[in-house]
Formats: C-alpha cells, sequence, structure tokens
C-alpha cells in the first residue's frame, strides 16, 4: 500500500479526515444491530420445525433455519454453543412462543454442512465492482500462552484462510470461501468467481493475483473488456508481444517504469483495494479472529454466517463520508 513507500517520512504526511455525512441514520443503524428482533423475526419462528421427510431415515425436528437462527444469535453476540441455547431460550419465554429449543450438541451436528435459507437477491442495475483479499484466521489448538507461561513448546499453529469478495457499489460481501492455511489466493479464485452473480466490470487485487492465469480467468469469465487491476512486481518485465498487442499488464508496467508506483496507483484506482483490507478489519472487530468450530465443515459453516451477519449489518445503514481535510 502507498505508506510503504514513505516509510521514511510518513510521521510527516498528514492524516486525510473524513466527516460522516449521514449521521443520525448510520447511528440508528450501529443500535438495531443489537435488536433481537432484526435477527429472529416472526417468520423465521414461523418455519422452526422441519418440514416432513419423504425419504427414508428419522424425521428431523428442527428445520435448518432454526440451527441458521442459533449459529447467527452466536456469531452476533459472541456467545458459545452452550450459551446461545440459553440465550434462545429466554427469547423464546419472554416472546412467550411454544418453541422448542435444540440443545448444542444438535447445533454442532448439524451445523455440519448446514444449508443455509436463501432469499431473492434484487437485480443489479450496475456491474458489480470487485475487491478480493485473504486474511488468516485462528482455530482451536495450544497458543502462545502455553509457551509464554509453561514453557511448553506449542504445536504449531493451524489457521484457515478466509477469501472475501466486496461489491465496491453496495458495499456487501459477494463471495467467500473458507480454505486451508496452504491455498494460495489465485487457486481459490474460480470458486468465488462462481458465487457473484452478473457482469464484472472491475477487479481489483494484490500483487498475490498477478499472472496470466488470474487474466485469463476473468477474461474467461467475464469478457475481455473487464477492468483489471493487480500491481505487478518490481522486476516485472514486458511481454514478447507488448509492442504490438500489448495486455493491461503490460500497460501497467509501462505506466509504473515513467511515472513511478505511487502516481499509478492513484491514477488506476488500486488504492481502493483499502476498503477490502477494511472488510478484513471490520470481520475481525465485529465476527473475531478465531473460529469456534472444531472441524472444517463446521467451521466452513460457520463463516458463511459470518458473511450473512456483516452483510445484514451493512444493510442497516451504511455512512457516508466526506472528506473534510
Amino acid at each position: 500500500m502507498p505508506h510503504k513507500f514513505n516509510g521514511d517520512r510518513r510521521d510527516k504526511i498528514p492524516k486525510q479526515k473524513h466527516q460522516v455525512t449521514n449521521w443520525s441514520e448510520y447511528n440508528e443503524g450501529l443500535r438495531r444491530r443489537g435488536d433481537l428482533t432484526v435477527w429472529v423475526s416472526d417468520e423465521a419462528l414461523g418455519l422452526w420445525l422441519a418440514p416432513p421427510r419423504t425419504t427414508r431415515g428419522g424425521q428431523r425436528k428442527y428445520s435448518d433455519l432454526a440451527v441458521e437462527i442459533f449459529l447467527t444469535l452466536g456469531a452476533v453476540f459472541h456467545q458459545p454453543l452452550r450459551q446461545t441455547q440459553g440465550l434462545m431460550r429466554s427469547i423464546a419465554r419472554l416472546l412467550r412462543v411454544e418453541i422448542a429449543v435444540p440443545d448444542f450438541s444438535t447445533l454442532s451436528r448439524r451445523g455440519n454442512e448446514l444449508t443455509l435459507h436463501t432469499k431473492p437477491t434484487p437485480k443489479r442495475d450496475k456491474p458489480v465492482q470487485l475487491v478480493v483479499d485473504s486474511t488468516g484466521l485462528k482455530i482451536f489448538g495450544e497458543g502462545d500462552w502455553l509457551e509464554e507461561k509453561h514453557k511448553i513448546r506449542a504445536k504449531r499453529k493451524s489457521w484457515r484462510k478466509l477469501h472475501l469478495g466486496l461489491d465496491l457499489v453496495s458495499g456487501e460481501i459477494v463471495c467467500s470461501d473458507l480454505t486451508m492455511d496452504e491455498i494460495g489466493d489465485p487457486t481459490a479464485l474460480p470458486c468465488l468467481l462462481d458465487q457473484v452473480d452478473g457482469l464484472v466490470a472491475l477487479f481489483v487485487a494484490d500483487g498475490a493475483y498477478d499472472g496470466e492465469p488470474t487474466s485469463e480467468l476473468l477474461a474467461a469469465r467475464f469478457g475481455s473488456t473487464i477492468e483489471v487491476t493487480i500491481p505487478p512486481p518490481k522486476n516485472a518485465t514486458l511481454s514478447p508481444n507488448a509492442a504490438k498487442d500489448p495486455t493491461a499488464r503490460d500497460c501497467h508496467v509501462a505506466e509504473i517504469a515513467v511515472r513511478g508506483r505511487m502516481a499509478w496507483q492513484k491514477a488506476s484506482g488500486y488504492n481502493q483495494r483499502s476498503r477490502g483490507e477494511t472488510l478484513m478489519g471490520r470481520w475481525k472487530a465485529v465476527i473475531g479472529s478465531k473460529l469456534k468450530a472444531r472441524n472444517f465443515e463446521n467451521q466452513k459453516t460457520e463463516a458463511k454466517i459470518g458473511v450473512r451477519v456483516l452483510n445484514r449489518m451493512i444493510g442497516l445503514g451504511r455512512p457516508s463520508f466526506e472528506r473534510t481535510a
């Protein structure tokens, strides 16, 4: 990002200042994030029981939507499964609703490959402007405390890699995936693009996505008119056919050589990738930097629930900024 090129004088660069212009609406949206009626609706309570099974096997008692509500409450209020069970008991008692509350073991078992409730999405008026980034999430296991307190060498810390795609127009997460930590960003990209509904006019990502496989994949999915903004490495060179038929990467390399990387970032709009990094910070502040589930399939469900929580919060109210300094 830009500050890396100004590390020796970063303290002398004045920080931009912005002001929220819709503070009253945004403030009310922040309040509603803690409103139980936002997360537990009458419609959901009406679909609490599982539909009758038409195939062989035992009849499930709770619908997938009921399990999803439990996991959503746990993500919003940072509660383990046992405490979430107690929270839902109190909600049912206060609402005077006669519903059975599943225990924590049922929630854990049903969370494996849970089918989330789908709602019809409105048709997009504008193409998606996609910013893709990834971050690491901790999983259950020994941490730094054991090594520091008891001088016990902890096991190799395991991570999961969370990949998110943000639409700059709507501010929503339009694609997501949770993978093992050894999966590279370009390898996870096809699965992310499969989730995008509609056209993509702009694709912004960091240098990890640089290369022909990414460019060819984007052109095959969304056509050759898509604008791809990926920074080439410092030692990047022009392609052999750059003089006659330059690619978008060739244009980036040539512009950086003439104007410098900072000017290229401003001219190309690469600075918008900071919104992807802001999304990762919002995830770790609201959802958390650690996954509570123990096995991988439950962790994938937990990540999908987190995406829905953040999108629901964005739908309650987004801030509008204007620069003041």
